[in-house]
C-alpha cells in the first residue's frame, strides 16, 4: 500500500495508468522471450527435465545428489553382475564352469534402498 501511495505522489494520477500499462506490456514481452528461449533449448536438448523438475532440484539439491548416488550404486551392481556372467563359460557337456582366463568374484547381493556404511547419506537442512 505504501508503494502505491509513493508511486501516486511521484507520477501523479494522470501518468500512473500509462506507466502501469508500459510495465505490464514489458512483463508480457519478457515472458514471451523466456518461453521462446525455453522452447529452443528443449528442442536442442530433448532429455532436459521439465521446468518444475529443475525448480525442485534447485530447491533441494541434496535429494538430487542422493538420487544420483543411488543410480551410480545400481549401475555398479549391474556392471559387477555382467562381469561375473562374462567370466563363466559353458563346457561341451553344457555344464557351466569358471573360465581359466578370468575368474571373477561372485556377484554382489542385491542392495536395498537403505543407506550403506560405505557412504554417508546427505540430509537437507
Amino acid at each position: 500500500m505504501l508503494i502505491v501511495a509513493v508511486a501516486l505522489l511521484l507520477l501523479g494520477p494522470d501518468k500512473l495508468p500509462e506507466v502501469a500499462h508500459k510495465m505490464g506490456s514489458s512483463w508480457r514481452a519478457l515472458k514471451r522471450l523466456q518461453e521462446k528461449v525455453e522452447a529452443e533449448v528443449r528442442e536442442a536438448i530433448p532429455d532436459l527435465p521439465s521446468t518444475s523438475e529443475i525448480v525442485r532440484i534447485a530447491r533441494s539439491p541434496v535429494n538430487m545428489l542422493n538420487q544420483l548416488a543411488d543410480r551410480a550404486d545400481a549401475r555398479d551392481v549391474r556392471a559387477a553382475g555382467a562381469a561375473n556372467d562374462a567370466a563363466v563359460e559353458t563346457t561341451s557337456e553344457g555344464i557351466e564352469s569358471p573360465s581359466t582366463k578370468d575368474v571373477a568374484p561372485p556377484p554382489a547381493p542385491p542392495r536395498s534402498s537403505a543407506p550403506t556404511t560405505r557412504r554417508r547419506r546427505l540430509t537437507p537442512r
